[in-house]
């Protein structure tokens, strides 16, 4: 029974290779000479309510950061609470599909736990108890995944677009000081993890230079920093991709590696770039064209649009060392419904029925 068995296997494999039909390209042997291919991924996915979505995640990347299980809200929603569960078991889920993990986020201004920045008065706490919360609670995170995370977003969206300071809480409490502070407690925390820098429309010069400069004071202050982490919220329109381009090899020219985050491309009518995601908007039809499914020529133009984005971060694999969609499929993006309640958007890798898209489907099954 074994030798007839492997009879038929044997001529079963000589076949498919005769007829050329080998197994489906994934996107992570496809990339494994360029970039790490990540997603980031909610926690309904890592506890297996999503079973089409955990195929695709284990499939197709090799690396994942939380959506928002490992913000502070979540973590530490009050002073001495911790809630571990659904960032043990996103770690877990990571570690156990053998996916490099990164964490996300340590230093934000937004879904931050509202005692955070407070005292027992409802104002602002002092510069040096801030300093004492921000360690404590670095510390604390870092510490319990120490060994298990690769790297951290540990400073998230602090410039604006022009290249000032975003007036944050952290900014009005301890000034420019916050960053390089947060840096330092990272690396004490866990001294063998990569830190890194992380924002939105990065293809704005003000934004650009500003975060070049941050990169090397901290350099020239002798603190850890690994990336730069450039998230790609994008639209058909935008960014303007030679500035984005730019933008990759002038934050390579820092020594620091280039990571390519939050990646997503809406199909819609831009109402604003970025991804502030306190940003709202009323409610007009005109605004949401597409509820059922993308005409074909929008869908052409959104695949290739990807299909330039793809090509430009393979010719910069060199400084690029990873790739991470913001979601897996556009049933799940936060796209939906940003910034205007009932939008229906399309922007993710795979749509509605886990289908890989044909700009991404093109790219893996390409043999180069």
């Amino acid at each position: 029974m074994i030798r007839v068995y492997l009879t038929l296997l044997t001529s079963a494999l000589l076949v498919s290779a005769c007829t050329g039909h080998q197994p489906a390209a994934t996107m992570k042997e496809h990339f494994k000479n360029d970039f790490l291919i990540g997603a980031a991924i909610s926690t309904r996915q890592v506890q297996g309510f999503e079973s089409k979505s955990d195929s695709v995640i284990t499939r197709h990347f090799n690396c994942i950061v939380a959506e928002n299980c490992m913000k502070s809200e979540e973590i530490n929603p009050a002073e001495g609470t911790y809630n571990w569960d659904d960032a043990d078991a996103f770690v877990e889920y990571g570690l156990t599909n053998n996916m490099v993990i990164i964490g996300h986020t340590l230093v934000w201004h937004t879904q931050l736990a509202k005692w955070f920045l407070i005292d027992s008065f409802g104002n602002y706490v002092t510069p040096d108890v801030l300093k004492e919360r921000m360690k404590n609670y670095i510390t604390t995170v870092m510490g319990r995944y120490r060994g298990k995370i690769k790297g951290w977003d540990v400073v998230n969206e602090a410039i604006l677009d022009d290249g000032s300071y975003r007036q944050s809480p952290f900014y009005e409490i301890l000034g420019e000081e916050y960053i390089p502070l947060a840096f330092q407690f990272a690396h004490e925390a866990d001294p063998e993890a990569e830190l890194y820098l992380n924002d939105f429309s990065m293809a704005k010069p003000g934004k650009r230079d500003r975060y070049i400069s941050i990169i090397k004071e901290l350099q020239q202050r002798g603190l850890r920093i690994d990336g730069i982490g450039m998230q790609a919220h994008m639209g058909i329109d935008y960014p303007d991709m030679d500035e984005f381009e730019k933008s990759i090899i002038e934050f390579g020219k820092t020594s620091v590696n280039v990571m390519i985050t939050e990646w997503d491309m809406s199909a819609l009518p831009t109402i604003h770039e970025g991804a502030d995601v306190g940003s709202t908007a009323e409610k007009i039809d005109s605004l949401n064209p597409y509820p059922n499914a993308l005409p074909e020529n929008v869908y052409k133009l959104w695949n290739n649009r990807i299909t330039e984005c793809l090509n430009m971060f393979r010719r910069h694999s060199d400084i690029i060392s990873r790739v991470t969609l913001w979601g897996v499929s556009d049933g799940l993006s936060w796209r939906n419904d940003f910034p205007m309640v009932g939008r229906t958007d399309y922007p993710l890798a795979f749509d509605r029925n886990y289908n890989l898209k044909e700009a991404f489907s093109k790219e893996i099954n390409n043999n180069r």
